[in-house]
């Protein structure tokens, strides 16, 4: 491999060939790593591109002083390169996985009669490390099978021949348990030790079927030699793995061996699920943070996380499946997306995990208790409120061209609406169109009810419309002598102005806030509300009338028709019997008699 170095002005003077790029500052630190296919192309997008460009790429940009170049083979040396790089280095615009665990490994040392136990320190030349494990239990649980399997040394002992020889030890009580063979007093030669040993391997690579292979054939064979208590140690060692296996989930056995990524993000972090697949077993789960620092895409912290967790994980399986198209592909990397089948159970797996692990750290960080607390929070804060507003109750009138005047009370709890609390008022004590006098009606009905029932006032009202009608409820509110108890608030539909009492100015929240898109969906229920009211009180005021023009037919008639039926619609629909049970057999022919008139005419 071969380093240059570069100035940023001469970054069309690299070659358009693949490696790794570095950037300096002026105190001689590297502040970026990357990796590209055209070296050329990659480095001189940082300094021409200016469109689209996130302020954090501009700064790091305004910080380089040097370059410096490796050039590789290919688009994948350079990936894995980089990786290392970031990994010795890192660089603070780089992403860097955010996981600070020593995870821990299981080491066959290297010495006669080998031992196999854990450590998070891997220390060159003393053994053979396997690993890492994602947690204690997982690497607990395979190091409790070896040993449940096979009789391997737990002492640290030196066990060299000569030592042996001059019967320097004594076996100790694992030795009377069953659980050691007794090698330091020679009671175990070497070769039958490394047996066990080379079993115990084949499991720690994740090779049970070797191992079951290896206990079913001593087990066959002494059986046909009659030996049956030696039959069933054999068998019993071969359950041991059965039920090891069983706890392990098993997907598909002719899925050998696969890697599976997933990634979710959010506007600061992307979060990787990583799912190792060992002979048909998932014996690795992972979910790691990827904090973003260059506005960096999906598939550029996917790629990243795929590197990083199979170096840390000693993966080298031949095939890789994730959940998002990659535009580009690489040389010794089988990369792709299933879309149906045990691969594509496997991957909405991993997706399920990656997302409940997003789900877990927002809701520990406190970003979002819960949606509706987060926006009624918001609003709290916008209005100044002493209380979270999770019980609001919002009023509007409606009077078309001045008829048959009604109001609306809608109810939202907990910022989602409550249909049951929902309330109808026709206007009694006012005449005429007058949306100030039959606000201060319908608010004073409403909160005089509550009172007298002993229920709870809401912790904000809205009413639908500027001053005047802010105004008419608030005397509504002195008159019950709970002014100042409950705040309340008018919003006007021309410019979304928030009204206090008491105050000629409004205030405005922010068009793009969470809490005013709740503050209109509130009021557009409630007028939403009214308007069906209103035309349902037309439609029956005008069919009543129409009912007490038929002969026979008075007002007490006419209210048991549209009581029972509810509207015009059904009463025409309906049959004689239906009609007949309802006001009697010679009061329904006559109306029916009526409507086939009215039809024909």
């Amino acid at each position: 491999m071969e380093a240059s170095f570069y100035t940023p002005e001469e970054y069309n003077a690299l070659p358009d060939q693949p490696g790794v790029y570095k950037y300096y500052n002026d105190n001689q630190e590297l502040i970026y790593v990357g990796k590209a296919k055209s070296l050329k192309k990659r480095v001189a997008s940082y300094f021409v591109k200016n469109i689209g460009v996130n302020h954090k790429t501009r700064r790091m940009v305004r910080e380089i002083r040097k370059i410096e170049i490796t050039l590789v083979n290919s688009e994948f040396d350079a990936l894995l390169l980089e990786n290392n790089l970031i990994k010795k280095t890192q660089p603070k615009y780089n992403i860097l996985l955010r996981d600070d665990k020593t995870y821990p490994y299981l080491v066959l040392t290297k010495e006669n009669f080998p031992q196999i136990y854990p450590t998070r320190k891997m220390i060159a030349g003393r053994g053979i490390y396997y690993g890492p494990f994602a947690s204690v239990k997982a690497m607990n649980n395979v190091l409790e099978l070896i040993r449940s399997l096979f009789t391997i040394r737990t002492c640290r002992l030196d066990l060299s021949p000569y030592k042996i020889a001059e019967q320097k030890y004594k076996v100790c009580l694992e030795y009377h348990i069953g659980n050691c063979l007794g090698p330091c007093e020679g009671l175990q030669g070497e070769p039958a030790y490394m047996k066990d040993i080379e079993q115990a391997k084949n499991i720690l690579k994740g090779n049970l079927g070797i191992a079951k292979a290896y206990f079913k054939q001593y087990m066959q064979e002494a059986a046909e030699k009659y030996a049956f208590e030696r039959a069933q140690y054999y068998k019993d060692k071969l359950d041991l793995l059965e039920k090891y296996q069983a706890k392990s989930m098993v997907v598909n056995p002719s899925i050998k061996d696969l890697d599976v990524f997933t990634i979710v993000t959010d506007e600061k972090i992307a979060y990787v699920n990583f799912l190792k697949i060992k002979n048909g077993s998932i014996n690795i789960t992972k979910t790691v943070e990827l904090k973003k620092k260059l506005d960096e895409t999906e598939s550029e912290l996917l790629l990243t996380a795929i590197v990083r967790l199979r170096d840390q994980f000693n993966s080298e399986s031949p095939e890789i499946i994730v959940n998002i198209e990659f535009e580009e592909e690489f040389e010794g990397l089988n990369i792709h997306v299933p879309k149906i089948g045990d691969k594509k159970h496997l991957l909405d797996l991993s997706l399920k995990n990656a997302k409940y692990y997003k789900k877990e750290k927002a809701l520990a960080a406190g970003d979002v208790a819960d949606k509706k607390f987060r926006v009624l929070k918001q609003l709290q804060n916008d209005l100044s409120l002493q209380e979270m507003p999770d019980h609001i109750e919002c009023f509007d009138n409606s009077n078309i061209q001045g008829t048959n005047p009604v109001a609306s009370m809608v109810c939202f709890l907990n910022g989602k609406p409550a249909n049951k609390e929902y309330r109808h008022y026709h206007i009694k004590t006012v005449e005429g169109p007058n949306d100030f006098a039959s606000m201060t009606e319908v608010v004073g009905r409403r909160y005089k009810r509550l009172m007298e029932e002993d229920k709870p006032l809401p912790k904000l009202i809205v009413i639908d419309g500027g001053k005047g009608q802010l105004s008419s409820s608030v005397e509504a509110l002195k008159n019950l002598g709970i002014y100042g108890k409950v705040p309340i608030i008018g919003i006007a539909k021309r410019l979304e102005e928030i009204y206090f009492p008491e105050d000629s100015y409004p205030i405005h929240i922010d068009k793009k806030s969470e809490s005013l898109r709740l503050l209109q969906r509130i009021r557009d229920e409630a007028h939403r509300f009214a308007i069906t009211f209103h035309r349902d009180v037309r439609s029956k005021k005008a069919f009543g009338t129409q009912l007490t023009e038929i002969e026979g037919i008075g007002p007490g008639t006419s209210e048991k028709l549209l009581k029972h039926f509810k509207s015009v619609k059904k009463i025409k629909e309906a049959s004689l019997e239906e009609i007949e049970a309802v006001i009697g057999k010679s009061k329904a022919e006559r109306l029916l008699e009526s409507f086939e008139q009215k039809k024909s005419g």
